[in-house]
């Protein structure tokens, strides 16, 4: 809903003992009298139309500009009454006064680290200082032949084992604890009303939002928060299920390996849209036990179709909004040895997760040309179908998106070419 001007006067005119209408600030600090933790809202005389809660605190009047969009506000937190405000207001300042020097300090000893998860960060970090670091591949050409220097990959995928070594940013968002709770980094109790702290959505650690900056990436998905498979992260997936690449695309791409490399039109057919539909709902369901085998889905286009929508469909592409640009940019280098290389020093800024799934669905789109006599699909049709499929501007802009599919084509097209090479 849209508040105006005068129906948030209204508001605290007709809803709250407190407002005083328009006074200075002088007379304001006369009502409340000195009085610790009294307050009032008055209309501010400096800018008209807007609203200031006068609050007494520390033997001074502080003031605050007042918002209000069907919640009341001062700063993030929104609340139902001026009354919750107030007493959370209260409640922070006093702590954040009277112990500032503690809030300072709680987190220098956190308790992250004797639970094991900071020691875990910095084994990891000695293991990255102590590694060499990937060596550019240089790409030549002998008698119309690519040669490439030996290619350093992430060291997450050298072994298949490890896919712990994954790193995953804790997706922390507001969170109000009922009953007393403390932060899981620093031990320490969260303080006020509502939104004491911040909880990851997908692992449920529970901390303070100045701790929130301090935790490593280490987040380990819990499986009962992950409440779908399509649209969910894919990073988060793949730690969630400890693999090294999303279930649905090594089961769709197994099924269609084991049927469909044949079909005319692979991946370019589409199947029926409520069966693809039905495809998702089984894996959203029954995750990896979903059954796909011809037995339920006879048309080998509906599987295709589904891996498609959840490549589609995934918050943030296989080739990542970060990458974007480096991957159209690459496209746009004239010189085919240039053009190649940076591309592959595009795929070594992915998150591993992305890359992994990338190398794999390549390896796969591959194996689809070499049955290009039975289904007709080269590596510039399958650039076609999976460019916008695997990679999607950080901004929707129409008229860049149309500018730059033949570019999303051609990276398609090259990494299928030059899989073997590129990873």
């Amino acid at each position: 809903a849209q508040f105006t001007a005068t129906d948030i006067l209204n508001c605290y005119r007709y809803f709250s003992k407190q407002f005083h209408g328009m006074i200075s600030r002088e007379y304001a600090d006369e009502l409340l009298g000195g009085a610790e933790g009294a307050y009032l809202i008055r209309e501010s005389r400096r800018q008209p139309g807007t609203h200031t809660l006068a609050l007494r605190f520390g033997h001074q009047t502080l003031n605050y500009r007042l918002f209000y969009d069907g919640k009341h506000f001062v700063g993030e937190k929104r609340f139902e009454s001026v009354h919750d405000l107030v007493t959370d207001g209260l409640i922070t300042l006093y702590i954040e006064t009277k112990a500032a020097e503690y809030i300072a300090k709680m987190t220098t000893n956190p308790i992250y680290e004797h639970l094991g998860y900071t020691s875990l960060l910095k084994d990891k970090m000695t293991h990255r200082r102590g590694r060499s670091e990937p060596r550019r591949v240089t790409f030549q050409r002998d008698d119309n032949k690519i040669t490439t220097s030996p290619l350093v990959r992430h060291s997450a995928l050298k072994d298949p084992e490890k896919q712990s070594s994954y790193d995953k940013i804790h997706n922390f968002k507001v969170h109000t604890f009922r009953g007393p709770h403390w932060c899981e980094y620093c031990a320490n109790f969260m303080w006020g009303l509502i939104a004491q702290g911040v909880r990851c959505s997908d692992c449920g650690l529970n901390v303070h939002k100045q701790c929130s900056k301090l935790v490593p990436s280490d987040c380990q998905p819990d499986l009962r928060r992950i409440k779908k498979v399509f649209s969910c992260d894919l990073t988060t997936l793949v730690k969630a299920h400890n693999t090294t690449r999303p279930m649905v695309v090594d089961m769709c791409i197994k099924e269609i390996e084991l049927r469909g490399l044949q079909s005319e039109g692979l991946y370019r057919v589409s199947g029926f849209s409520e069966h693809i539909e039905d495809v998702r709902l089984a894996f959203d369901r029954d995750g990896e036990k979903a059954d796909i085998s011809a037995n339920v889905y006879n048309d080998i286009n509906i599987i295709a179709g589904a891996l498609k929508l959840y490549l589609r469909d995934l918050p943030i592409p296989v080739i990542t909004f970060d990458v974007y640009s480096r991957f159209i940019q690459a496209a746009k280098i004239p010189n085919p040895d240039a053009r190649l290389e940076a591309i592959h020093e595009g795929l070594l800024q992915l998150p591993p997760a992305h890359y992994e799934t990338l190398r794999y669905l390549m390896r796969h789109l591959k194996k689809v040309t070499m049955f290009e006599k039975e289904n007709f699909m080269n590596a510039e049709n399958l650039g076609i179908v999976f460019g916008p499929t695997l990679m999607q501007p950080p901004e929707q802009n129409a008229l860049a998106t149309l500018n730059d599919m033949r570019h999303q084509k051609l990276i398609i097209q090259l990494l299928i070419e030059h899989e073997d090479v590129l990873f």
